[in-house]
């Protein structure tokens, strides 16, 4: 989308607005977690009831509440199991784990 404006002194300037949301960063490569899927998978699968992949990923105030319930009474785990397993789950600056 390409806006045309005059200044006050006469010149013409063109402003381009894109709002497409790539998720690439500045490099050309989509962006990614630094965390690993298969780690975060590790840590639900073994000490998912204390909510370590949740710390792992930086998610620290659902990884202290995972620590108080027992994994969300196990349901948030099992749910965090199938999300990491799929790809669907994200760290805390919601960015896909490698």
């Amino acid at each position: 989308m390409s806006q045309q404006y005059k200044t006050d002194d006469g010149r013409n300037i063109n402003i381009v607005v894109n709002n497409a949301n790539t998720q690439v960063n500045g490099a050309g490569t989509a962006s990614v977690s630094p965390c690993n899927r298969w780690v975060a998978f590790a840590l639900c699968f073994f000490l998912g009831a204390f909510g370590a992949h949740r710390f792992y990923v930086g998610k620290v105030g659902t990884g202290l509440l995972y620590l108080f319930s027992g994994g969300g009474f196990f349901l948030g785990w099992l749910i965090d199991i199938v999300m990491i397993l799929t790809g669907s789950f994200r760290d805390k600056a919601n960015l896909p784990l490698r």
